[in-house]
């Protein structure tokens, strides 16, 4: 990534990610993390990747057909790019295949072996032919390939042995496909005595093969592996005839047949076999072609087994207890009395679960209402609101279709709740609903109570054990008001409010930030202290990074934390030295957005669902909140403050974007950011 460096104020978005994707990639080869984390940070980077192609690459492939396009932080066409990008790519696959070895080996040191179809250990031979027999065999679907014959069509994402047979006496070459049955573990394992065996199921598949193609009298046979990726845009028209929910599902069958992009195959596959796959799915030219190992779709590795052994893995962490719930019979109760910030994965997801089904009880509570990103394929919170509607409570559901790669699950639980009762609204056309919101409307006498929640996640209690997020629990009535107005724009979606103390994009989220760093401005050029701390997922957007610049250049001190991209160059000259970034890869993947403003000593503190990328401030529904607790304001500043004291996983990002690692100074303490916020909240629980 040299070409970095020669850039002045802005980081090539692509760039940045494939630099954010090699911090997961350094996580594989950190001794320090257990062996079998390791690996499963393997699975994430090539996830990751995946995701990358059917996405940004996609994305590339677009902008090469539109001429003069400019492309933010880099100097050169969509063309250029996309080569720099798949160079990058190589360079990391190298370091990939090097840790994978790596790791290979200090397995056997832990009794863990892996071997192939051609080096079986004798003492699991039978195991193994009865495994295949008995749980794989019938899931084994052959397709055989004729060059007359209409190639089928095949899934993004899953891996297929290309296989080729010389059959007969004539040597006669057939070909077939079969693919990787998926309901299947991947890593399959025996165990014996102190040691364990692991195969993968694609080498399973290849010690059988003979007997699946008996009937061919095969002579020689070999199989390949391959797999390739699609472009995974869903193009959604503006035709008002039809419904949103036809749309999508009219559009995710769309997204089945995409241009594919990306076409990953075994180097060792024979030219006759890789043209005749190239020409049937219809790949043309190299761009989208990278010949790999034998395996592909290391995804899996996320899965992999510990064989009971916990040294291998992380220590248990077990989410606390929130000590504001703590001796509490009544969640709802307890908010209405004060705020409470709730922090995931360290704190209990529980808490939020129970609040719904408390109020799906409460004779009180009259009307829920939510809107779901993504939820878990099995929801608590699904199930909290369909015991709310049989009580007789109204419960009214925003459901965003265009949740990337989780539009079906959406789809299906859009069903569930309908026939159970509820309201069902797929958001405003054009603007997609990021915004993390509940509200559940009370009436105590005459009064009406509205118990609120913001956050920075998902209400999905999966995600909630590894993703670090905020629930903002709040009756006050300055944010529980607008979060109402943000409801009924959803459900009029002609309703425009104004909003006083929410940032409400796409309405003035942008505006209201802009404003809050002019102050800063302001301040600085008084000779007044002036600070921003900001934690984000990803900062992008051209604006507001333009608006930091000229806040560090005129003497404003900004700390950042961001975990993915990171378009700002911190190196510039003009900055003076006054933007420090950092990113945090570790166990837990940092989700949570905050931020907090100086003010002259009045310290103005937010939480939001909102990244800095210009499709979140002008494209979707968000919603940033303002902190006006002094015990919740506490805590944030003690978050970011230990945080930005990680020496242990935390980088500097910088103008080459090579990931160092924060220098731990002389006579400094090691400090891993999340282990310390663990404890932290593991000791609150306890007090």
């Amino acid at each position: 990534m040299e070409a970095i460096g020669k850039m002045k104020k802005l980081i090539n978005r692509e760039l940045s990610w494939l630099s954010f994707n090699d911090r997961v990639l350094q996580e594989s080869m950190n001794k320090e993390v257990p062996l079998i984390e390791r690996l499963r940070f393997l699975g994430i980077y090539s996830n990751n990747l995946d995701e990358f192609f059917r996405v940004r690459v996609a994305n590339l492939h677009r902008m090469m057909g539109i001429r003069n396009q400019r492309i933010d932080g880099f100097k050169g066409s969509a063309k250029d790019l996309l080569s720099v990008v798949q160079d990058t790519i190589k360079q990391q696959r190298r370091y990939y295949d090097i840790s994978y070895q790596r790791l290979l080996k200090e397995m056997e040191d832990q009794g863990i072996y892996h071997f192939n179809e051609e080096n079986i250990p004798e003492e699991i031979e039978q195991d193994l032919y009865d495994y295949y027999h008995e749980e794989i065999k019938q899931d084994i679907v052959p397709i055989m390939l004729e060059k007359k014959r209409k190639f089928p069509r095949l899934r993004d994402k899953e891996i297929y042995l290309a296989i080729k047979m010389e059959c007969g006496e004539k040597k006669k070459v057939r070909y077939a496909l079969i693919q990787v049955p998926s309901q299947h573990e991947r890593f399959i394992s025996f165990q014996r005595g102190e040691k364990v065996y692991v195969i993968l199921l694609d080498d399973v598949i290849r010690l059988f093969m003979k007997e699946v193609f008996a009937i061919f009298e095969v002579d020689t046979i070999v199989a390949y592996t391959f797999k390739f990726t699609r472009d995974a845009e869903l193009t959604l028209d503006d035709d008002y005839s039809i419904s949103m929910y036809e749309k999508m599902e009219e559009s995710i069958e769309q997204r089945k047949k995409g241009e594919a992009l990306r076409f990953v195959y075994d180097r060792n596959m024979d030219e006759d076999l890789l043209k005749f796959l190239k020409k049937s799915i219809g790949i043309e030219g190299e761009d989208h072609v990278a010949p790999g190992g034998r395996y592909h779709n290391f995804k899996d590795l996320m899965k992999f087994p510990s064989f009971g052994n916990s040294d291998l893995v992380f220590d248990s962490q077990p989410s606390a207890e929130s000590p504001d719930f703590k001796n509490t019979t009544s969640v709802l109760k307890r908010v209405l009395k004060e705020d409470v910030l709730l922090h995931y994965p360290y704190q209990k997801f529980d808490h939020l679960v129970d609040l719904l089904r408390e109020a799906a009880i409460d004779p009180k509570v009259k009307e829920i209402k939510i809107n779901i990103y993504r939820v878990a394929k099995r929801s608590q919170v699904i199930n909290a609101l369909i015991n709310a509607i049989k009580n007789g409570k109204l419960v009214t559901v925003v459901v965003e279709l265009q949740a990337r790669f989780d539009e079906e699950n959406n789809m299906y639980w859009s069903n569930i709740m309908r026939e159970h009762g509820a309201k069902l609204i797929y958001g405003i056309p054009g603007l997609k609903v990021h915004a993390k919101l509940i509200q559940i409307t009370r009436v105590s006498g005459r009064k009406e109570q509205l118990i609120t929640h913001v956050g920075t996640g998902n209400f999905h209690g999966g995600t909630a054990k590894v993703y670090t997020d905020f629930s903002l629990l709040t009756a006050r009535s300055e944010v529980a008001g607008e979060v109402k107005k943000v409801f009924n724009l959803l459900e009029n979606n002609i309703e425009r409010a104004t909003y006083r103390h929410l940032f409400v994009s796409p309405f003035n989220t942008r505006r209201k930030f802009s404003g809050l760093i002019n102050q800063e401005i302001k301040n600085a050029k008084k000779g007044l202290p002036a600070s921003i701390d900001i934690k984000l997922n990803n900062l992008v957007d051209n604006s507001l990074i333009n608006k930091l610049c000229e806040a560090a250049s005129l003497g404003v001190k900004i700390r950042i934390i961001v975990r993915g991209i990171c378009c700002l160059n911190p190196e510039q000259k003009r900055l003076k030295g006054n933007i420090e970034i950092i990113s945090i890869v570790g166990r837990y993947l940092e989700h949570a957005r905050f931020f907090i403003f100086h003010n002259n000593g009045q310290a103005k503190y937010f939480i939001s669902s909102a990244d800095w990328m210009t499709r979140n401030l002008d494209k979707r529904i968000e919603v940033t909140a303002p902190i006006v607790s002094k015990k919740i304001q506490e805590e944030l500043k003690f978050i970011f403050e230990t945080q930005w004291s990680d020496n242990v996983k935390a980088r500097r990002i910088d103008a080459d974007q090579r990931n160092r690692f924060v220098e731990t100074k002389k006579g400094e303490k090691r400090l891993n950011s999340q282990e310390e916020l663990y404890d932290h909240y593991k000791r609150l629980s306890i007090d």
